[in-house]
């Protein structure tokens, strides 16, 4: 059987795509690229941008007129609302949460259809052996789902409850890809510092304080905001030291954490890790305290900008991108006036600026009316990018004339160029003979916004 994979959205949906790869490769299927020879392809969604799921419409005609032709099977899993798995129910063959995925060699008629024992659970899906794209790029999920139910956000309807992989099984992959030469691990999770290891003595006591019951947005209730990096779960910075302390050369990632999760450990354990990579990618997501407060966020404004403070003064050099979110119900203009000084203030390397769009089944489409004009949230986007181009551009800037170690991930064979990711996750071209897939000291020669040039050259 021939397979294709149309994957949209974050990093944890190509860890998805790389899950199902595997699992349908051994069962003996062929992946292809070219659709029309396809005999199944599998649909890798995203619910958090209504514009994620408009691509998937936009593809559907096509594929319907395949499946007539020629008995094309279609598969949807991923990040998949209730609202949008009823409207497509007759245009997918099967429709599967991603815990789920287990059950697809079964589905398309490759094995047997097991009698299940017990309620399959996001533990099951971690289980299951990745088929990586890259061969010496790796994500590595170590948690998944999210219990936080930010009212925007789809990702506990559709990814349910956190739940985390043991360590040892962790440990156990990252050394099984080191083994193999990989140079960059990324390990990821929707909240990943929220990472709690079910072999620990306390797990299930933590388990029980974070129920998702604790944190369900209540329209009337004020928050219990975040006042301190204390009394948080320290895992994930435990995980990071012992995947530090193995053997190899390699780049140790991670993506995405939460502001609430950041623990005076991981802040303590970030700088004294040589292989951590110095990038911290942490949404605020907006300025102001009661926009966020209708966002569900734990974080008032000045804990976030006391947590970026520590963050810098403990680990220089390190690069800090952000998400943002223009356009939330009832941000006024000088709401969002307080967005911008936070951008102003922080000075992002990089930041993932979007126009609010409700989610069916989500507290903000409940609760909320879009009251912010299409145009509005338009022109707001485009002031944060003028100030991100801005802050981006001075701090690249200040790099010009400094060396820095890179990954190689691709090679121009018409300007003969290398392009690939510093340590802080820049972009960097620089001339010289094909380099993929190995790390090149660069000495760094031209700054823009959005990237930079260098010259191959030792690390001074």
């Amino acid at each position: 059987m021939k397979y294709g994979l149309f994957t949209i959205g974050c990093q944890m949906n190509q860890s998805d795509g790389e899950r199902i790869a595997g699992l349908l490769e051994s069962h003996g299927c062929s992946r292809i690229s070219d659709e029309a020879a396809a005999d199944v392809i599998i649909v890798i969604s995203c619910s958090v941008r209504q514009k994620a799921m408009d691509r998937i419409f936009g593809k559907l005609n096509a594929w319907d007129k395949a499946r007539k032709k020629r008995g094309l099977r279609l598969v949807l899993t991923g990040c998949v609302l209730p609202a949008d798995r009823k409207r497509l129910a007759n245009r997918f063959d099967h429709i599967l949460s991603v815990r789920d995925v287990k059950k697809l060699p079964a589905l398309l008629g490759l094995a047997r259809q097991q009698t299940a024992t017990r309620a399959i659970t996001n533990a099951d899906y971690l289980e299951l052996p990745s088929l990586h794209e890259s061969p010496f790029q790796a994500f590595v999920p170590i948690m998944t789902g999210c219990n936080n139910y930010c009212t925007y956000c789809a990702v506990p309807y559709t990814r349910g409850e956190e739940a985390s992989r043991p360590s040892s099984e962790i440990i156990s992959e990252v050394k099984q890809l080191i083994h193999g030469g990989y140079k960059e691990i990324t390990l990821l999770g929707q909240n990943v510092n929220a990472y709690i290891d079910p072999e620990t003595a306390q797990s299930a006591e933590i388990l029980q304080s974070r129920a998702r019951s604790t944190w369900q947005f209540k329209k009337n209730q004020p928050l219990q905001w975040r006042t301190a990096t204390t009394n948080v779960p320290k895992d994930f910075a435990v995980l990071l030291q012992r995947i530090n302390g193995l053997p190899g050369d390699f780049w140790i990632r991670f993506l995405t954490s939460n502001p609430q999760d950041v623990s005076d450990e991981l802040l303590a354990t970030l700088p004294r890790c040589q292989k951590i990579t110095r990038y911290f990618h942490l949404p605020f997501q907006a300025g102001d305290d009661e926009i966020l407060r209708r966002m569900n966020r734990r974080h008032a404004r000045t804990y976030y900008l006391d947590l970026i403070n520590k963050i810098r003064s403990s680990w220089p050099g390190v690069t800090i991108s952000t998400d943002v979110i223009v356009g939330f119900p009832g941000e006024t203009a000088a709401q969002f006036k307080k967005t911008v000084d936070v951008m102003e203030t922080v000075g992002f390397d990089m930041a993932y600026i979007a126009e609010y769009s409700p989610r069916p089944g989500t507290a903000s489409a409940r609760f909320f009316k879009d009251d912010v004009p299409k145009k509005e949230k338009t022109r707001r986007k485009t002031i944060l990018n003028e100030v991100l181009k801005k802050t981006a551009l001075e701090r690249n800037q200040q790099l010009v004339g400094t060396a820095t170690r890179v990954l190689v991930e691709r090679y121009n064979k018409r300007t003969g160029e290398n392009a690939g990711k510093t340590e802080t996750f820049k972009t960097i071209h620089f001339p010289g003979i094909a380099m993929i897939g190995q790390f090149a000291d660069v000495e760094i020669t031209e700054a823009t916004a959005w990237g930079l040039r260098g010259i191959q050259g030792k690390i001074k």
